[in-house]
């Protein structure tokens, strides 16, 4: 049994996405961000720097924290969506999505989205920045199938929520014609509907 702890949040929905893909038995513990739960003593016991999502494998006795850590674990225990011949290039987008993708687009939401008209400076930059990463987003998938190549793996599982939001970033996901393929690809996947609302069943895959 895997115990997420998490809130519906895209890198929660990684970790779902990914359970539902794999067939793996879970539940949940939300965690409440607006009451700043991450913080507390118990929960940093597992997440040591107070963020969501963190997995508890309880049948191997194992904590994880950190959503691609997570995915990476998950992955080399159900043998899917990390194939070991294209392990490298799966990295390579996976960190692209940890280290790029989520934090400036979760940085334009701040500005943008939660706190518009507070810093021109900020929401001008996020703004730049989150157009620049759908235009090479596009530019890679007119070139490749998934982020890593031919197949569906958990570097697309990892950056799908964060497209996903994309009502809220005001790019236009339309106008990319092949992020839009692939968005519309990965949304039809049963799990990854399912695993969408893992935290509220009525809940859809926003239509690009």
């Amino acid at each position: 049994m895997i115990e997420l702890f998490s809130a519906n949040t895209p890198n929660g929905k990684k970790i779902s996405i990914m359970l539902e893909e794999i067939g793996y038995e879970y539940k949940i513990t939300k965690i409440d961000l607006n009451k700043d739960e991450q913080f507390n003593p118990d929960f940093k016991k597992i997440s040591p720097l107070g963020k969501i999502p963190v997995i508890i494998d309880h049948k191997n006795n194992h904590t994880i924290f950190e959503s691609g850590a997570i995915l990476i674990y998950l992955a080399e225990q159900s043998g899917m969506f990390y194939d070991k011949k294209n392990r490298l290039e799966i990295n390579q987008w996976l960190m692209a999505q940890m280290g790029y993708v989520g934090p400036m687009l979760g940085q334009h939401h701040q500005f943008h989205h939660y706190n518009p008209g507070k810093s021109k400076f900020g929401e001008e930059r996020y703004f730049k920045i989150s157009k620049r990463i759908y235009r090479e987003l596009d530019e890679r998938l007119s070139e490749s199938k998934f982020l890593s190549g031919n197949d569906y793996t958990i570097a697309d599982i990892g950056t799908f929520p964060w497209i996903a939001r994309h009502e809220w970033h005001d790019v236009g996901l339309a106008k990319h014609k092949h992020l839009t393929r692939w968005y519309n690809n990965i949304s039809e996947r049963d799990a990854v509907k399912k695993g969408f609302a893992f935290m509220d069943k009525n809940e859809v895959i926003p239509k690009a």
